[in-house]
C-alpha cells in the first residue's frame, strides 16, 4: 500500500533545538555535474604548429618549391595553369632578376615612341591641302540643310492636316449632339412631315403617335386554350404528411 496519502506524524520544524532543523541553512548535497571541470589548459603538442615550429620554416623556400612543382606538372600534363597562379609567378619572376632588363627596356621604349613622334610630323608636312574635299563637304552640307527643310515643311503640312480633320470632326458632333436634343422627343413641338415625326416612325410610335394595339386585344373569349397548371404529386415518406391521408382527412374528417 502505498504511503503517499497518508499524514506526516513528524513534521519539519524550524529551530535549534532537538528534533529541529535550522530551514535556512543551505543543502550540502550536489550534483555530480556541478563538480569543477576543465581545471587544466590545453597547449599545442609536437606536429600541431608550434611556435618552436613556425619559427624554424622557411615559407619562401616552400612556396618556391610549390610553384616550380605546378607549373612543371602543367608543362608535363598539358594543362594551362590558373590565371592568378600564372600571374603571381611572372610578377616574382620580373621582380627578383628582371631590374636591369627593365632599365634597359625603358630607354627603348622612349626612343621608339620618339620616332613616331617624327614619323607622325613627317607625315604632315608632306600631305598638300585637299581643297576638292572641301569643297565636296559645302556641297553635300548644303543638299543635307535642304532636304531638312524640305522635311520640315512637309511635317507642317501634315500637322495642319490634322488640325484640319479633328476641327471638321469636333464640328460634326456638335451638329449631330444639337439635332439630338432637338428632335430626340417625338412629343414636344410635334408636326408631321418633320424630323420629330420621322423619329416617332423610326421608334416604333408610328406617324401618328399611336400606340399599336394587337387585332385580339377586343377579342370577348381570350385565352381559353389555356388550361389550368397541373398539380404535381410527389412521394412523402411520411404517412401523416402525404398526400392521400391529407385528402382523406379533409373529406371524412373535416
Amino acid at each position: 500500500m502505498t504511503t503517499a496519502a497518508r499524514p506526516t506524524f513528524d513534521p519539519a520544524r524550524g529551530g535549534s533545538g532537538r528534533g529541529e532543523k535550522d530551514l535556512s541553512a543551505l543543502s550540502k548535497q550536489y550534483s555530480s555535474r556541478d563538480l569543477p571541470g576543465h581545471t587544466k589548459l590545453k597547449y599545442r603538442e609536437t606536429g600541431q604548429g608550434t611556435s618552436e615550429e613556425i619559427r624554424n620554416r622557411d615559407f619562401r623556400k616552400e612556396l618556391e618549391e610549390r610553384e616550380r612543382e605546378a607549373r612543371s606538372g602543367a608543362t608535363s600534363s598539358g594543362k594551362a595553369l590558373p590565371s592568378i597562379v600564372r600571374k603571381a609567378i611572372e610578377a616574382n619572376n620580373a621582380g627578383g632578376g628582371g631590374g636591369g632588363a627593365g632599365k634597359r627596356a625603358k630607354p627603348d621604349a622612349v626612343q621608339q615612341q620618339q620616332l613616331q613622334q617624327q614619323q607622325a610630323a613627317n607625315m604632315d608636312a608632306d600631305e598638300p591641302l585637299d581643297n576638292d574635299s572641301s569643297d565636296s563637304d559645302s556641297d553635300s552640307d548644303d543638299d543635307d540643310a535642304a532636304l531638312l527643310a524640305e522635311l520640315q515643311k512637309i511635317k507642317q503640312e501634315r500637322l495642319q492636316e490634322t488640325a484640319r480633320r479633328e476641327s471638321e470632326k469636333k464640328q460634326e458632333d456638335e451638329r449631330i449632339r444639337m439635332e439630338n436634343i432637338l428632335s430626340g422627343n417625338p412629343l414636344i413641338n410635334y408636326e408631321p412631315g418633320t424630323a420629330a415625326s420621322a423619329a416617332g416612325r423610326a421608334s416604333g410610335l408610328g406617324g401618328d403617335l399611336k400606340i399599336k394595339r394587337r387585332w385580339d386585344d377586343d377579342v370577348v373569349f381570350k385565352n381559353c386554350a389555356r388550361s389550368a397548371p397541373e398539380k404535381k404529386t410527389h412521394f412523402v415518406n411520411d404517412a401523416l404528411r402525404s398526400d392521400f391521408h391529407k385528402k382523406f382527412m379533409d373529406k371524412y374528417i373535416k
